[in-house]
């Protein structure tokens, strides 16, 4: 955020909930120089707002702008196309200097997430982003073969003692295998090092609700992620790279196809899932160091936001500045019990304080969704 922008009055066009979650998520970073001095309203049937001041309607934005003299605007409008006050944002812009700005990008500076909210098949199609190059693609496919490869030369001797410690610890297989979802919907085993008590019946995906069977050994190796690093087997197969989105289980790959097209209220059914797919998943990734271990389909949500964030700016320099979140994560040693939103962002903090808008369908059981056709494959976007 630029400095000769602190401390600035902002006004926010806008007050539905995406307006509202980016108020708050503005008022908790005053650091950032924005101060919400009020929103206008959409229409007149408008009810007013608790935690901001409602100044009026779009048609008396001429007027507010006027009497408050903001020096920022924030247009979080939900039909920009129907209701934009051209001509007032222009005068504002041109003939006032002031900055105004879209909603959405002042969140993802923000937040580091995409609010899918407020994602249109517009903001997809027609701008640059989400637009992976190849020069991006084979480059961080190559630092993902070298350091995997150095790194299982280097780490030999713990890949030696791990299995040791694990079989001394408690009974059964030093690997836990599992199917995982990869690039454009392919499956394939993902390896690790144990750290639970085997399980006769079925267990619940979240790590939340299995802390009662990680075992002695287990819990320090997922606090400093040590039980990840039989998955550079994975990336020289090319089932991932160290970068890129956690692959989900198979087992929940229908579900989670079927809530991320039924979450978002702006009425466009985008395949988010498949924007996630379209990039091999990792190791670690942005969401692993910009959020929590995720304990159910709301927080699953919520990293989906992030995951995307890292799609549409898909780079070798993103890759690297995750690596070294990373590397801080597992030197500083992190279990699920504190998981938090932990570390500051690349250029600013990464903090969000309010969850994405979406309705809570998270909770409901599959019976409850709106019946949608092909739930069970996502649509390939190429081959990356």
């Amino acid at each position: 955020m630029s400095h000769s922008h602190q401390n600035k009055d902002t006004l926010v066009c806008g007050t539905g909930l995406f307006a509202i979650a980016l108020a708050k998520e503005i008022s908790a970073r005053p650091e950032c120089g924005y101060r919400i001095v009020g929103l206008v309203a959409e229409n007149e049937d408008t009810p007013e707002c608790d935690d901001y001041p409602l100044l009026g309607n779009l048609d008396q934005l001429q007027d507010i702008i006027a009497k408050i003299k903001p020096a920022r605007i924030i247009v979080c409008l939900s039909q920009k196309r129907h209701q934009l006050p051209v001509y007032h944002l222009i005068e504002a812009k041109v003939c006032g200097s002031i900055m105004v700005e879209n909603g959405e990008e002042v969140y993802e500076r923000l937040t580091g997430k995409i609010a899918i909210e407020a994602l249109t098949p517009n903001s997809i199609i027609f701008t640059e982003d989400f637009k992976i190059s190849k020069a991006s693609i084979h480059a961080s496919r190559l630092m993902s073969l070298l350091f995997s490869s150095v790194g299982m030369l280097i780490l030999a001797p713990v890949f030696l003692i791990i299995p040791l410690v694990i079989k001394i610890d408690s009974k059964g297989p030093v690997f836990f295998i599992q199917e995982r979802v990869g690039i454009n919907g392919k499956k394939f085993n993902l390896f690790k090092f144990r750290t639970m008590h085997p399980s006769e019946g079925k267990t619940s995906e979240w790590a939340g609700d299995n802390v009662s069977r990680i075992t002695r050994v287990g819990n320090i190796l997922r606090k400093f992620r040590l039980d990840e690093l039989p998955q550079f087997i994975n990336v020289l197969k090319g089932d991932m790279n160290i970068v890129g989105p956690r692959p989900h289980p198979a087992s929940n790959y229908e579900m989670f196809v079927l809530v991320s097209r039924n979450t978002p209220v702006c009425g466009w059914h985008i395949p988010y899932y498949s924007l996630r797919c379209i990039v091999r998943p990792g190791i670690t990734g942005w969401a692993q160091v910009k959020y929590q271990y995720a304990n159910n389909l709301h927080e699953e949500m919520e990293k989906l936001c992030f995951d995307l964030y890292y799609v549409k700016h898909y780079s070798l320099w993103l890759d690297i500045c995750i690596l070294f979140e990373t590397i801080k994560v597992v030197l500083k040693g992190h279990s699920v019990e504190d998981s938090k939103q932990h570390l500051p962002g690349l250029d600013y903090e990464v903090k969000p304080v309010t969850k994405n808008v979406y309705p809570v369908l998270v909770q409901s059981k599959k019976a409850d969704f709106p019946a949608r056709k092909n739930i069970n494959s996502t649509v390939p976007m190429h081959k990356v």
